[in-house]
């Protein structure tokens, strides 16, 4: 398929370009002019615009098969600049349009689904109304890809745990430590970009998580562990996590565990890479 990709120089997106090229499918990147030369002899078109260029989305989504979108401002911008650009791909009418959520969106819960009411917090409030529309759009098979805390190659918010302040001879903790984090490694959380392009039906919804719901205390220690603190963390209050994060750090003091069954069930997703817990413990998150 003919697939023009979001983000392909980010986190998330730089796994989904690896993944559909590696699965055959022809791929059309849209980066900013800083960004393009990261993508040279990657085996796709790249284009040069802005996501909030309302004329070229149209034009880019209708001339493909599928839109993958993994890009966002990332910052007070990210509810305008998702909704423009999700509007200008409607435009367009591709056969295929897959959005990226997140988990965060439902709020706090033990065995989180697909099907969990949204209780989003500030963060992420701004998704609810996108995502509803784009599920709903006629005439499109439209998919959105709710990913959990994603890891990996050292990167993501896992960095938030090991990059920690020291205090008092032990790693600061985000909150109290006790909260769950959904996680999925970014290489399986790609796979089940392109399964859900290859196989999900229109307005279905996939949690991107992969079963592994480890504590924050858990990752603090094993983080505390490689920097030779003996595995000793120090808890921090709620109030001064949100005083210190903002919002961000609201959304990281959820307590939330998933098991993502319906991927595996529906799509046949076989997420296999090493936990979080793992890569923190091996080596994989120590600081270069």
């Amino acid at each position: 398929m003919k697939i023009f990709l979001t983000g392909a120089t980010g986190y998330i997106g730089s796994a989904v370009r690896s993944a559909l090229i590696a699965g055959g499918h022809s791929v059309t990147a849209l980066v900013r002019a800083g960004s393009a030369g990261r993508l040279a002899g990657a085996g796709l078109d790249v284009r040069i615009g802005d996501m909030r260029d309302a004329a070229l989305v149209r034009d880019l989504a209708a001339a493909s098969d599928a839109v993958i979108h993994t890009a966002s401002p990332g910052d007070a911008s990210s509810a305008a600049a998702e909704a423009e650009f999700a509007d200008a791909v409607l435009a367009g009418r591709p056969e295929v349009f897959i959005r990226t959520g997140g988990v965060w969106v439902h709020g706090a819960g033990a065995a989180i689904t697909e099907e969990t009411p949204i209780a989003a917090p500030a963060l992420v409030a701004w998704r609810e109304e996108i995502d509803t529309r784009v599920l709903a759009a006629p005439g499109i098979r439209s998919v959105l890809i709710e990913p959990g805390i994603v890891y990996g190659h050292g990167a993501g918010i896992a960095r938030q745990v090991v990059s920690a302040p020291q205090v008092d001879g032990g790693l600061r903790l985000i909150g109290d430590g006790s909260q769950h984090w959904t996680t999925v490694h970014v290489d399986d959380l790609a796979a089940l970009y392109v399964l859900a392009l290859e196989k999900g039906d229109d307005g279905s919804v996939f949690l991107g998580v992969s079963g592994e719901n480890p504590t924050v205390r858990e990752l603090g220690e094993a983080a505390s562990r490689r920097l030779g603190l003996g595995g000793r963390v120090v808890p921090e209050e709620s109030s001064e996590t949100v005083a210190r994060l903002g919002d961000f750090g609201a959304a990281l003091l959820l307590d939330q565990q998933a098991s993502g069954a319906k991927a595996r069930q529906v799509l046949g997703w076989v997420p296999g890479r090493a936990s979080l817990l793992s890569e923190i413990a091996g080596g994989g998150y120590d600081l270069g």
